[in-house]
């Protein structure tokens, strides 16, 4: 109902200028800063943002991107910084410059709906001219649940997983659409080799230390590919990961694109021993339209996102992921990539958007 994307807070309604007859709409994205789109490594953010963009531009949508770097969509792009400020990832001062720019052009543009995906950018949305959605991507917890609370009383929240948006019942939100990639660019491989692939970030929460265990014990072989440039994921290789690799456990370093499509699909199978309550988790989109079976703990998104049995194994406990690993060579490869294709496409995600945004325009408060 409409009643559902109208956040607490509001005050006034005011008349919008748009109307359901209306048709492209006019969508100004704002993306985060530390990564070009689309990324050519690490980036899940940028990535699912660059596919829909290029989908809702496909569509007809008059679409304005204002992000870092060059750009590759084919939308209108106004540019914050010439080159992403990747090397200072993690620093609070390079999201706010780039927020307070993004402003400066948001203020110059004839726009229906603004589209967020950064942390600092909503800040300076309280008493803006243009309806605003925001999607979280992080997990809705402590401080940052407080502040999508206060956020929430100006703008509309969009999650992107059934687990995210039920951690954070007391949120009003505008819907939840699943992140997506475009199916067709990944290849499939239905003879996968001996090796299984640990592919993220070097992080406590993403666990790739956990992940050399499970496939020590199952007596597989593992390549580590992740990110690995902030001092503190530096700290975590160290520490955790280094005194672990030998002949059986390879380190790879941060795959590009073309390395990332080619490792998951010639795996056994992706190892997911997530330490927390994973908002999404694309990669593991990614390894199932490669025909790549998910091997998981339940945690977060996990159970929505892969099928227990179908596409892969869910486990409750690191112990029993050992057999599961095994047990990777069970599942089908069509399985995988068909799941895949029938949920996480992107024609779906860019869909889903526009539902959104159409909804949140026929609902359009305004603050005084």
């Amino acid at each position: 109902m409409l009643k559902d994307v109208i956040a607490p807070g509001d005050v006034r309604v005011a008349p919008t200028r748009y109307t359901p007859a209306r048709s492209p709409l006019r969508i100004a994205l704002v993306a985060p800063p530390w990564f070009q789109l689309p990324p050519k490594g690490y980036g899940g953010i940028e990535a699912m943002l660059f596919w829909l963009v290029q989908g809702l531009v496909a569509r007809g949508h008059d679409v304005t991107l204002i992000g870092a770097g060059e750009d590759h969509t084919g939308a209108r792009f106004l540019p914050t910084y010439a080159e992403p400020p990747t090397a200072k990832l993690g620093q609070s001062l390079p999201e706010v410059v780039h927020a307070l720019t993004a402003a400066e052009y948001l203020d110059g543009l004839e726009v229906d709906v603004l589209h967020d995906h950064t942390v600092a950018g909503p800040l300076l949305l309280r008493g803006g001219r243009v309806p605003a959605v925001i999607t979280t991507h992080g997990p809705i917890t402590g401080e940052l649940a407080e502040y999508y609370r206060m956020i929430n009383r100006y703008a509309r929240l969009v999650a992107i997983s059934r687990s995210q948006r039920a951690k954070a019942p007391h949120l009003e939100w505008a819907g939840m659409v699943h992140n997506a990639i475009p199916v067709a660019e990944y290849p499939f491989e239905a003879k996968k080799e001996e090796f299984v692939l640990f592919l993220g970030r070097m992080s406590p929460e993403k666990s790739p230390d956990l992940a050399i265990r499970a496939a020590r014990a199952a007596g597989r072989e593992i390549i580590v590919a992740a990110k690995c440039n902030e001092p503190a994921e530096h700290e975590y290789f160290e520490q955790r990961v280094r005194p672990l690799l030998g002949p059986d456990a390879h380190w790879f370093g941060e795959a590009d694109t073309k390395q990332k499509k080619d490792l998951l699909a010639q795996a056994h199978c992706l190892v997911f021993p997530i330490q927390w309550d994973e908002p999404f988790g694309i990669v593991m989109v990614e390894a199932m339209a490669c025909g790549t079976p998910v091997v998981a703990l339940r945690r977060g998104s996990v159970p929505e996102v892969v099928r227990d049995g179908l596409t892969g194994w869910i486990r409750d406990d690191l112990a029993e992921l050992p057999a599961a690993i095994e047990r990777a060579g069970e599942l089908d490869p069509w399985r995988c990539r068909r799941w895949v294709a029938d949920n996480f496409d992107v024609s779906g995600m860019v869909s889903g958007y526009e539902a959104i945004f159409r909804r949140v325009l026929l609902a359009s408060p305004v603050v005084a």
